[in-house]
């Protein structure tokens, strides 16, 4: 059988004012019909842009060189990367469409989102605006939307992260393409609807005979879905096969240390590793290590000695430093349940719990079930309907804004997209500098100066980085940037809102080693809100698990992890991928 897609000797070159920055090197692939192959790596080592190759997506001045050959019949072969504008029009979204990373740039905030999937629907497929909208429906039924006669008519910022991504994978399946590439398609995703929609993928594919390129830097996706996996790094493929071949028995020094990066049962208290323990110890050119025998094992082996913080983080006092009592949040807006019309939609529903000082609090749940209202309810940045914050035995709720604006200095957060959350006018030394001069901390400009270039020294970044502009760093390095804000203040309480998920796996474990660095030096209690369990079992000391609105268990983080009582905590469990691996 031939290949679908054969990639030979494929180059990448971006050509710009200091010089041509080659962003991937003589790669090689093949991909099969029917079959999931897997390219894994971290940022910027070319799996995106390799994608994006394929049909033509990248700046009209990159210059690429080598083959895209693409055989839908099994008789004629197109280079994709020499046909013209009209003939590649013809293929997007239609032969090989494209599920992009970031929903929210990808939409067109301007058209509902019914608008948009049948928009592709009627150009390719040439069928009625009628028939159009029953199979975009159908769709929507397909990824696990809810009430899609509702999603049809909202625009994209009426929906979660998680609920616009499945609008885009929707559109991406609407032509029944032949290949369809997924460009971490499941990142802003729950576990639960993770594997669903994973799964949804996995069985269109059977069905259809279609091949699916998967771009992921999350190994545990590639252990449950992948047939083949290809692991770049810095442009160069440095490792490719069969995807259990490669991870039960890695052979370069990057494969084993993005599967060691990854929180796994076994590693809470530990330090995580990162990917210069292993190109420190291995060089990273050398492409087999014959002595490696197992992945896994050997990897938490080797690092064992660099482990510290074995112990799992106690808590220093037993002292409740945040209460929240019986808080409802609703939102304005019009719904019919049982047939009756409500004004107001209840988003958080009569929530308590506590957290005490210098304790981490884990909260979990699927995209929409109110994590974040929540979060930012605690914050005043959302007025609750009802119930109590008491922060230090502060009720927040009762507070004026000039009052809240003095007590926010000991109440800070870290949101989920550094990039959305720092202005991009201003330079980083300034947004941290910035609360500083608010609270007018310190004796002098010189003082708060000094103090920003030591908070950047903390989170592992350089004083002279003080007047650079947030796109000049990485996104896990634009993270650390947010986090170095937030502790400018020396809060005593801090929100994590989704702050790793997007985040590589080696990054997400700098981050991670961070948090519990800066917690252990500066005793600061935190709520850390994700959809990642591992991340959170890793993290906390307790977790408290939400669904529709409300807490429907709470435990120790191990207790929670490994024994779940409540079904639907069952669930997000044993949806985690790749959990029999790590």
């Amino acid at each position: 059988m031939l290949p679908l897609l054969q990639i030979n000797d494929l180059q990448i070159e971006f050509p710009g004012k200091d010089g041509t920055t080659k962003a991937v090197h003589k790669s090689n692939f093949s991909i099969m019909p029917g079959r999931l192959t897997a390219i894994v790596g971290e940022s910027g080592s070319g799996k995106s842009v390799t994608a994006l190759s394929l049909l033509q997506l990248l700046p009209k001045q990159t210059v690429i060189k080598g083959e895209i050959l693409f055989n839908e019949d099994g008789k004629r072969s197109q280079d994709l990367a020499k046909l013209s504008e009209k003939e590649i029009r013809d293929i997007r979204g239609n032969k090989i469409a494209m599920i992009f990373q970031e929903p929210m740039t990808s939409l067109n905030p301007v058209y509902t989102c019914g608008d948009q999937v049948m928009e592709s629907l009627v150009k390719h497929k040439k069928i009625s605006k009628a028939s159009a909208k029953n199979q975009v429906l159908a769709l929507f039924v397909q990824v696990a939307l809810p009430k899609p006669a509702e999603i049809f008519n909202r625009y994209p910022h009426q929906l979660s992260g998680g609920q616009k991504q499945r609008v885009m994978i929707a559109m991406a399946m609407s032509c029944d393409p032949a290949i369809l590439v997924a460009d971490e398609p499941t990142t802003a995703l729950d576990v639960r609807v993770q594997k669903n929609i994973l799964q949804l993928i996995k069985g269109l594919q059977e069905q259809n005979n279609m091949a699916v390129l998967l771009i992921t830097h999350d190994l545990a996706l590639v252990a449950d879905m992948a047939d083949e996996v290809i692991v770049m790094y810095k442009g160069q493929i440095v490792e490719q096969g069969a995807a259990k071949e490669v991870l039960q028995s890695p052979r370069h020094a990057y494969t084993k240390a993005l599967l060691a990066c990854r929180p796994g049962a076994g590693s809470k208290g530990k330090r995580l590793p990162v990917i210069s323990d292993f190109i420190d110890r291995e060089n990273i050119h050398d492409v087999v290590d014959d002595n490696t025998s197992n992945g896994i094992k050997d990897l938490k082996e080797i690092l064992s000695e660099d482990n510290h913080n074995s112990d799992s983080i106690s808590l220093m006092e037993k002292q409740s430093i945040l209460s929240v009592e019986n808080l409802t949040v609703c939102f304005p807006g019009k719904r019919n349940i049982f047939g009756k019309t409500v004004s107001v939609i209840p988003i958080v529903k009569n929530v308590s719990f506590e957290v005490m000082k210098n304790e981490t609090v884990g909260l979990v749940g699927e995209s929409g079930c109110g994590k974040t209202t929540l979060g930012r309810a605690i914050l005043q940045l959302i007025k609750p309907s009802s119930g109590k914050i008491v922060l230090e035995g502060t009720d927040l709720t009762t507070l004026n804004s000039e009052q809240l604006r003095l007590i926010r200095k000991d109440l800070q957060i870290v949101f989920q997209d550094p990039y959305g959350s720092l202005n991009p006018r201003m330079t980083i030394g300034d947004a941290i500098l910035e609360p500083l001069n608010v609270h007018q901390l310190h004796h002098s400009k010189k003082q708060r100066k000094e103090q920003v270039v030591e908070l950047l020294e903390k989170v592992s970044l350089q004083g002279d980085h003080f007047n650079r502009y947030p796109h000049q760093f990485s996104g896990g390095q634009r993270q650390r940037i947010c986090i170095a804000r937030a502790l400018a203040l020396q809060p005593d309480f801090l929100i994590f809102d989704e702050s790793v998920s997007a985040l590589d796996v080696s990054v997400q474990a700098q981050v991670l080693n961070l948090i519990n660095d800066l917690k252990a030096e500066m005793n600061f209690s935190s709520i850390f809100i994700s959809h990642d369990l591992s991340v959170v079992h890793y993290i906390s000391d307790r977790i408290l698990v939400m669904n529709k609105g409300r807490i429907v268990e709470e435990g120790s983080a191990d207790d929670i992890y490994f024994n779940p009582s409540n079904d639907y905590t069952q669930q997000l469990v044993q949806a985690i991928p790749g959990k029999g691996l790590f």
